[in-house]
Formats: C-alpha cells, sequence, structure tokens
C-alpha cells in the first residue's frame, strides 16, 4: 500500500483529504506543518507528500528538499501562477489549485506515484541530494537516470557488449559516448554508425571494408569501420535496422573477435568494444523473424535503458533552462529565461520528441524571441490544448475517477484531434454543466472557451441555458 503525507494547517481540508484517499487505498498521515512534518515523520518512508504552499512558520516548498528523492505535490489557494511555477522551478512535481475536484486529486496522485517509484533503500535515498547528478553531459535526477548513470559507471569499465534502449530523441549515443568515455579505452577511437542513415546495398562494405576488384567500382581495397574503431568503441545507432546479411557477418565478429572484408580470403583479429542502440523492440523482432535470435541474445549482455522526457519528472524544467542558457549563447544573446506559462508548458507537453524536440523548440524561441523572456508561444506550444489533451488522457486512463469518464459516450480510445476532442466534449456536456464548469473540466479560462466555440462556429444557445436553469432548479429542490 503506497504511503503518503499531507502536510497542512487547516484540520477540515486536510482530514476531508486524508478521507479521500484513504478511500483509494492509500495509506495516509499528516502533519499541520513544515516542522510538524520533520519532527513526527521520516519522509523516505512515504511515496509522496501533498503539501499547502501557504503554512505557519514556513512555507510548503521547504519541504522540497527535505523530502529528497520523495515527489511533493503542492496545493496553493492563490490563483497566482507565479507561486505554483515558482514551486515547480524549486523541485516539486507537479502543483493543484484549491478547490480542487476530487477525481482531479485522485488522478494527479496515481500519476505521481506512477511516475516516481521510491524503491531503493532509505540508505540510498538519504545520500541523494535534489541537484541533478551529471556524467559526461548527462543530466539526470529523476529515480530512472540515477539508475542509468549508476549503471554506465558499473558498465563502462568492462569490455562487455551494450544495448542501450531508448525512444527516438532520448539521447542514446550521449549515453554511448559516456560509456566509452569512462571506459579503458577513452583515449581510443570511436566510431558511431547510424545503420539506418547507410543503404542496405552498402552496409556491408561500409561495416567490414572490402578488397579491390571484389565488385564493380572497388577500384581499391578500403578498410571497414569496424576495423576503424580497432582498440577503440564501435557504436551501432538503430541496429534494429540492420539486414539480416549484415546481422550475420556482425553476429561472426562478435563471437570470435574477427572480420574478413569482402573479396577476401582472410580473417583479419580486432580488438573493438560494441555499443549498440535502437527504439525498437528486438526481442519481438526477434519473435517475428525479422531480426536474428542468436545476434539478439549476443548483444543483449548489458542493458542501459532511457527513459522518455515526459517520465523525468523534475528534470525537464532543469534540462530546458541548461539548454536556453546554451542555445542563448551560441546565439551570441544575453541570457533569457523563461516565463511562466512557458514553464507551465514545457512541464505539461508530452514531448513525442523528447530532449531533442525540447531542443529544437528552444532552439525556435531563442531565434524569434525580441526581449529577454521566451513565452510558450515562441515555444510553438499551445497551452489551451496541452491542457485540453492533459484532461483526456486522465480521463482514457483506466484507473480514472473523473466523474466526466462515466458522462462521455464515446470510446475514450478514439483517436481524435484535440480540436475534435474539444467539440465533442462541450456538445456532450454542455447540457449538463454550467460554461465555468465546462472551462474548468477543460482546464482553459471561460474567454477561452467562449473563443475556441467563436472559432468552431458553436457558440451556447439559450435552449443550453434553459436547460442548465432546469437542472439546477431541480437540483435546488
Amino acid at each position: 500500500m503506497h504511503k503518503i503525507l499531507i502536510v497542512e494547517d487547516e484540520s477540515v481540508i486536510r482530514t476531508a483529504l486524508r478521507r479521500l484517499l484513504e478511500r483509494h487505498d492509500f495509506e495516509v498521515s499528516e502533519a499541520g506543518s513544515v516542522q510538524e512534518a520533520e519532527k513526527d515523520h521520516t519522509f523516505i518512508d512515504f511515496d509522496l507528500v501533498i503539501s499547502d504552499l501557504r503554512l505557519p512558520g514556513a512555507p510548503g516548498t521547504d519541504l522540497i528538499k527535505k523530502a529528497g528523492d520523495v515527489p511533493v505535490l503542492i496545493m496553493t489557494s492563490y490563483a497566482s501562477l507565479r507561486s505554483a511555477v515558482d514551486s515547480m522551478r524549486m523541485g516539486a512535481v507537479d502543483y493543484i489549485a484549491k478547490p480542487f475536484d476530487h477525481g482531479d486529486m485522485v488522478i494527479a496522485v496515481q500519476r505521481i506515484i506512477a511516475d516516481h517509484p521510491t524503491g531503493r533503500s532509505p540508505e540510498e535515498l538519504a545520500t541523494n541530494s535534489g541537484t541533478p547528478s551529471k556524467l559526461d553531459g548527462i543530466i539526470g535526477n529523476c529515480p530512472a537516470m540515477r539508475v542509468l548513470l549508476e549503471h554506465i559507471k558499473k558498465m563502462a569499465p568492462t569490455d562487455s557488449t551494450v544495448l542501450v534502449l531508448g525512444e527516438t530523441g532520448t539521447g542514446k549515443e550521449l549515453v554511448a559516448r559516456s560509456v566509452h568515455e569512462s571506459s579503458l579505452r577513452a583515449g581510443k577511437t570511436m566510431i558511431s554508425v547510424n545503420c539506418a542513415a547507410i543503404p542496405e546495398t552498402l552496409i556491408e562494405s561500409e561495416l567490414f571494408g572490402y578488397e579491390k576488384g571484389a565488385f564493380t567500382g572497388a577500384d581499391a581495397n578500403r578498410m571497414g569501420l569496424i576495423e576503424a574503431a580497432d582498440g577503440g568503441t564501435l557504436f551501432l545507432d538503430e541496429i534494429g535496422e540492420l539486414p539480416m546479411e549484415a546481422q550475420a557477418r556482425l553476429l561472426r565478429f562478435i563471437q570470435e573477435g574477427e572480420i574478413r572484408r569482402i573479396g577476401s580470403v582472410h580473417s583479419r583479429k580486432v580488438n573493438v568494444r560494441l555499443i549498440c542502440a535502437t527504439h525498437r523492440n528486438l526481442q519481438s523482432l526477434a519473435a517475428e523473424g525479422l531480426f536474428r535470435k542468436d545476434l539478439f541474445y549476443r548483444i543483449n549482455v548489458l542493458c542501459l535503458a532511457l527513459p522518455p522526457l515526459r517520465e523525468r519528472g523534475k528534470d525537464i524544467l532543469y534540462l530546458a533552462e541548461r539548454i536556453l542558457e546554451a542555445q542563448t549563447a551560441r546565439a551570441g544573446k544575453t541570457l533569457m529565461r523563461l516565463s511562466p506559462r512557458a514553464i507551465q508548458a514545457i512541464t505539461t507537453y508530452q514531448w513525442p520528441g523528447n530532449i531533442r524536440e525540447l531542443e529544437h523548440a528552444i532552439e525556435r524561441a531563442v531565434i524569434l524571441s525580441n526581449g529577454k523572456e521566451i513565452d510558450n508561444q515562441t515555444l510553438g506550444i499551445d497551452l489551451e490544448l496541452v491542457n485540453i489533451n492533459r484532461i483526456r488522457g486522465q480521463q482514457n486512463s483506466n484507473n480514472s475517477t473523473s466523474p466526466i469518464t462515466a458522462k462521455t459516450n464515446h470510446d475514450p480510445g478514439e483517436d481524435l484531434s484535440l480540436e475534435d476532442y474539444f467539440q465533442r466534449f462541450v456538445l456532450e456536456h454542455q447540457d449538463s454543466m454550467s460554461e465555468t464548469e465546462l472551462a474548468q473540466k477543460l482546464g482553459v479560462s471561460r474567454k477561452c472557451l467562449w473563443e475556441r466555440r467563436q472559432r468552431f462556429g458553436m457558440p451556447r444557445n439559450k435552449g443550453n441555458v434553459n436547460s442548465r436553469a432546469k437542472i439546477t432548479a431541480t437540483e435546488d429542490k
């Protein structure tokens, strides 16, 4: 059972929140201030700390550093976006505004606990600070990145083959380079090959080389990339795209530590450490006959899994600020800052392109911005659409307890665009909700709701208003 600590000075709110969470099978403890929480509880015993922003004695944000790796969700009854954003800048995992919908709170708690497992020992947690760890350019402080950095340190000194897994844009080549630079081969050559970028007809000759006259156009002997990496490291990116014929040759190299150039009858011994990477599921490909099983078992000796950016919590904002510093220096501009809305957009957007997409968004924003502050619009992120998408994602969750889910008549898994989803949601709920309630559920302002109604040609008519009035009158009786 997951354990949650509530830090709230108003006993009515604290009790109501405790009962809500206990109804959803959470074990809950309480405190009325930061001092009381620190005195009566050990933070590493909890999976989540939920704290009010304004507390007697010290603000709730003081718990962020005190809690270490335990995520802190900040509650605020103040409508200031600045205070909520400042909390996230200080390391809060998320914020929720009072008064909050009970379903929204439960969904937020379930999501945070799922994204931030605290499965390590108390000794490990106690020694970790809130400062992101670094290793040869890799920055990260979330649990998954801490595990990754620790594994790199252990794997680097060996000569074993490493398989790096992760979505496109997560930084697999950076991880491979860190392994090389931390190994005993650091002073030797590291050659990187993108298997997907080389034509299928050329991949074998590129990797293994060829002898003069081996085929038409082979006018001289040529050393392959594996041979060129002798004594160092060979990084094969997107190895899942390697043709089957080349896979067989690669298997021979891994097993025997030798290669044979195309057209040659003699083999050559090479001393090369192999690091492979892919965004694909090689085990599934092997089961389907699209990747050699024996090769998969050979390269899957040591495995490093890179988390997608959307699952890295507090790291996202820290990475964005470091990228912003680098991009402003590169553009020859004075140091710029992210606006509150830009920070909100960066921390709520899903980033399907991961770090690469974040880098490009910030690079574009630095070039297009005239002042010293970057807004969400120059980042190319529509904050209202992001909020709508976030609500939709919450509704599609199997654990969602939001009352909206029960009222939605369409299949949650239906592939709708955000605009289609907005229109359908409004049409399905405008007879039973006020404009304020619709805006709150969609995560947008009433003004934004009105503007989108006008854009999509669906202004609220009197019939809707009368229907709502009748429902309200009935409820009052």
